[in-house]
């Protein structure tokens, strides 16, 4: 028994004739006639009485008929959802995004992404890029914003922000006059960083090691603008990248080019090589895909 044969019964038994219900299923009436005989010798039972002209459910064609009614109720509801799963009518889109990129560059593509598809929710889960890829790795997201370098064998990606970090420094700091700043001339100042589980927390302690020093690490914070206020403040000093600077008040800080070689910020949307992408997911990639390549550098 296949879900035709079902098809069949119930059109037959809804039409009361095997031509109208062959008209229906677009099939020709012998072929109709002849599936019906073939699940009727299948299950050894009469479905039909053929007695006049009018087709009759026989007690078995009735219990056929209840128990297949609802299968094929539900297959038509399969099929109805997988269009509209496949025309985007519906869905659900899991994206990551590191508070400080999220607020930054991204409610303009969430935007226009639910413009395009109003009928898929999208949830949005906001932490570091470390948590985040975690979760991509997990299948808990279908895709997010990484830090780069990440694992090339493991990601697809395309760059969305290529950025370099600036020191931020309170406005009457002694050095807040200097064009740039080598790294190490900043081994003996307090940092105010973001927390250890965000990416550019391992990146700059890592920089710093290489410049021959240990941060004082004095506050840390999951916000961009909190970690400026606190710079402004005069808590210590704090590494944020150049679009991020931008946004600070200059009244309260300054912010310096870290001399070569630097430290760049370079985020990349990325998802998992293997596995099932959903439509939703992959709509979201070719969309943002387009709005930030078309996004002044």
């Amino acid at each position: 028994m296949d879900i035709r044969h079902l098809e069949a019964v119930a059109e037959i038994a809804k039409r009361g004739s095997f031509t109208r219900a062959a008209d229906a299923l677009h099939v020709a009436q012998p072929t109709l006639s002849k599936a019906v005989i073939q699940l009727e010798e299948e299950l050894g039972v009469l479905l039909f009485s053929r007695e006049g002209k009018r087709p009759r459910l026989t007690e078995a064609g009735e219990a056929v008929l209840r128990y297949g009614g609802p299968i094929l109720a539900q297959m038509d509801a399969l099929h109805r959802e997988l269009t509209d799963l496949a025309e985007l009518r519906q869905g659900t889109l899991r994206l990551g995004l590191p508070p400080m990129a999220g607020s930054n560059f991204f409610p303009g593509v969430i935007g226009e992404y639910r413009r395009q598809y109003p009928g898929v929710a999208v949830r949005l889960s906001e932490a570091g890029a470390n948590r985040l890829d975690e979760d991509l790795r997990a299948g808990l997201l279908d895709v997010g914003v990484l830090l780069t370098p990440t694992d090339d064998a493991f990601y697809d990606s395309f760059i969305v922000i290529d950025d370099r970090m600036k020191v931020v420094l309170p406005a009457g700091h002694r050095l807040a006059d200097r064009p740039s700043l080598a790294l190490a001339e900043l081994a003996e100042e307090p940092f105010v960083l973001f927390r250890a589980d965000f990416t550019l927390h391992g990146r700059i302690t890592a920089a710093c090691a290489a410049a021959g020093f240990r941060p004082n690490i004095v506050a840390e914070s999951s916000q961009w603008d909190f970690i400026g206020q606190m710079v402004g403040e005069g808590l210590g000093i704090a590494l944020l990248p150049a679009t991020i600077c931008a946004q600070l008040r200059p009244e309260l800080v300054r912010t310096l080019e870290l001399a070569p070689p630097g430290l760049p910020w370079q985020l990349v949307m990325a998802w998992r090589r293997e596995g099932y992408l959903p439509l939703a997911a992959k709509a979201w990639i070719a969309l943002a895909r387009e709005l930030f390549a078309s996004s002044p550098a």
